[in-house]
């Protein structure tokens, strides 16, 4: 080896020893009160307490660009004319495209509405809940024409109302039901019984399962699991537990959370891979980070409706805590998690991250988890979140509709856009619930050594040392 490669490999070897040096970020901490205090850097993201009025803000900055982004109208595909006259069905008549092709019946819109009643309910100000009314009245004044027109026409999938006409999958109906649901314990929107029960029936009598009754997909493999599929059922089968009081929805969804996390949980890593294939059970396994956020927020939401005394209470909350301190232990520093969690190489997502927020603070308010462990990790992942909503409203940094892949490529390459609509409804959520984690009267925060320290009330503060 020449003098010289001998000094550039030693180079090299001493800097895998040594950190690379901080860079200076854009942010100061202003709890900070001291501006010389060369002991504390600068931060990539806010480092800071969130303040409500700011959280509150951002939220109704989603609020108003999402209600000016989804009309609720019917028109002529032909003209763009509108049509008033609902007694009689036109062939071309369709659901107005929203702006961004955010569809007002996909499931990424039950997440919205799921994120709009929790704003509402925290804040108290009706008008997050509105546009919900909004639709859900649109709902039941246009789907009788489109039912007509389907009668009519048989137009089958170019049905505007398709997916709540008839039901083909997980996708058309589960996120949608659950929604349905919480808005009519709300007491927001028309009474929409019929619909309810036609997306209840599909995902608990129809969708394809294994036999351990495991709901599955026989696309794009056949036997397939995804992990998306906890939040695309559970919530619904938990919700018309709620709604009807029936034991056996509530036995369904943990059943389905305990079967599909033998197949799809990693014990060594605390995480959910994105899916898994009976026909190849020891496949690779690529652990996207939305599909954990879909784990960690169907287990949240079904914990909330399920009765304490249900003998699967106890098995869903610890699957619960151990998904979120596998999260928890891969937040980046930036304060957001990776598309693929445990790849620090890949892209800092806002949908997964977002849903990690809501989640980890809703289990503190809940009393599921310590806020000792997790109250600062959501405040820094709250922090980070605010700075992808830009100042018309959208939600920036999303990653795009994405199916169960084999491969590292696919899922490193997949495109974020502010159009894709699965950001919006976490982070709506992770506001509204960091709105009731900081204004908890049972959690002091402490800013002690430049840092946030979260503990109960009544526990001792922290040491210094």
């Amino acid at each position: 080896m020449t003098p010289s490669r001998t000094f550039l490999a030693a180079a090299a070897l001493l800097a895998s020893f040594t950190s690379p040096a901080q860079a200076d970020g854009p942010y100061r901490n202003p709890d900070n009160k001291n501006p010389n205090d060369v002991s504390e850097g600068s931060y990539p993201v806010p480092y800071k307490m969130p303040v409500v009025a700011e959280i509150t803000a951002s939220l109704e900055r989603i609020r108003n660009y999402l209600d000016a982004a989804t009309p609720t109208r019917i028109i002529s595909k032909s003209s763009g004319a509108q049509i008033t006259d609902l007694a009689t069905p036109v062939a071309d008549a369709i659901v107005e495209p929203s702006k961004g092709d955010f569809g007002i019946t996909v499931y990424e819109m039950g997440v919205v509405h799921a994120g709009l009643l929790r704003a509402r309910a925290v804040t108290g100000d009706a008008r997050f809940s509105a546009m919900t009314e909004r639709h859900l009245q649109f709902f039941s004044d246009a789907l009788p024409y489109f039912r007509a027109q389907e009668q009519q026409f048989k137009l089958e999938r170019a049905n505007s109302f398709a997916r709540l006409l008839e039901p083909r999958s997980l996708d058309d109906a589960g996120s949608m039901c659950a929604a349905m649901v919480r808005a009519r314990f709300a007491a927001v929107g028309p009474d929409l019984s019929r619909q309810i029960a036609i997306c209840a029936d599909w995902v608990a009598n129809k969708q394809v399962r294994l036999k351990d009754g495991a709901l599955a997909r026989n696309r794009p493999q056949a036997w397939s699991l995804w992990a998306d599929d906890l939040y695309m059922g559970v919530p619904a089968l938990a919700e018309m537990g709620h709604l009807s009081g029936q034991k056996k929805y509530f036995d369904d969804a943990v059943n389905n959370v305990l079967r599909m996390s033998q197949h799809m949980f990693n014990p060594q890593l605390n995480l959910y891979t994105h899916g898994w294939n009976a026909n190849h059970p020891d496949a690779p396994r690529f652990y996207w980070a939305r599909a954990n956020g879909w784990a960690v927020l169907a287990m949240s939401d079904l914990l909330d409706v399920l009765p304490t005394s249900h003998p699967g209470y106890p098995k869903v909350l610890a699957q619960l805590r151990k998904s979120l301190h596998g999260i928890a232990e891969l937040q980046s520093g930036s304060g957001l998690w990776h598309q693929m969690i445990d790849r620090n190489d890949s892209y800092l997502e806002t949908s997964a991250s977002a849903t990690f927020v809501y989640v980890i603070a809703h289990a503190i308010n809940q009393g599921w988890v310590s806020p000792t462990t997790y109250g600062s990790i959501a405040q820094a992942g709250w922090n980070a979140l605010s700075t992808r909503i830009n100042a018309q409203g959208q939600v920036e940094g999303t990653c795009v509709g994405t199916t169960f892949a084999g491969d590292q490529v696919y899922y490193y390459n997949r495109p974020t856009s502010v159009n894709a609509l699965h950001g919006y409804g976490p982070t709506l959520l992770a506001g509204a619930e960091m709105i009731r984690l900081i204004s908890n009267p049972a959690i002091v925060v402490e800013y002690r050594l430049r840092t946030y320290h979260y503990r109960p009330k009544d526990a001792a503060p922290a040491s210094e040392h």
